[in-house]
């Protein structure tokens, strides 16, 4: 099994455990849209799906469909863990999780776009749609944005 950073985690897991912490009794779907950056030829995550329980511990995966592929790339789903600290009443936990791939084929430049259904347990359905930007292998490195730090003012410098 594949563990998940917290770090890598955290851009889905907000709306993907409020899944299990909020589950209504009447059917609701809702439809989200989200942009992914990438290069040709590089595996991607674009998501990743659990449940978490009010105790904290897993609830059953959700089910995912492909409901439109992608013209270009390829989407594949692995099994893995997640792991998360200081989430609601959760100090720390660790989760099985399902992690969704997208990959452009070499040659491919330009955007991709394709739509998942998510149903979880209680009715609950999440239509996701992305766009995947892909760019040519070897440009920006910087594909995810830095994290905020502080920074410190230059020491004053003596004539």
């Amino acid at each position: 099994m594949r563990v998940i950073s917290q770090a890598c985690a955290a851009a889905l897991l907000w709306s993907s455990l409020g899944a299990g912490f909020a589950q209504s009794p009447a059917a609701s779907e809702t439809t989200i849209e989200r942009s992914v950056r990438t290069q040709a030829n590089r595996d991607t995550q674009i998501g990743i799906y659990l449940n978490v329980l009010p105790d904290c511990t897993s609830g059953p995966l959700p089910t995912i469909r492909l409901v439109s592929p992608p013209a270009a790339g390829k989407v594949v789903v692995k099994s893995g863990k997640a792991k998360a600290t200081n989430y609601k009443a959760c100090l720390a936990l660790e989760v099985p999780a399902y992690v969704v791939f997208y990959k452009a084929p070499p040659e491919f430049v330009g955007d991709d776009t394709l739509t998942i259904e998510v149903k979880y347990q209680g009715g609950r359905t999440e239509i996701q749609k992305f766009t995947v930007k892909v760019s040519a292998p070897g440009g920006s490195k910087n594909l995810i944005a830095p994290q905020a730090t502080e920074l410190s003012k230059p020491e004053p410098s003596v004539p």
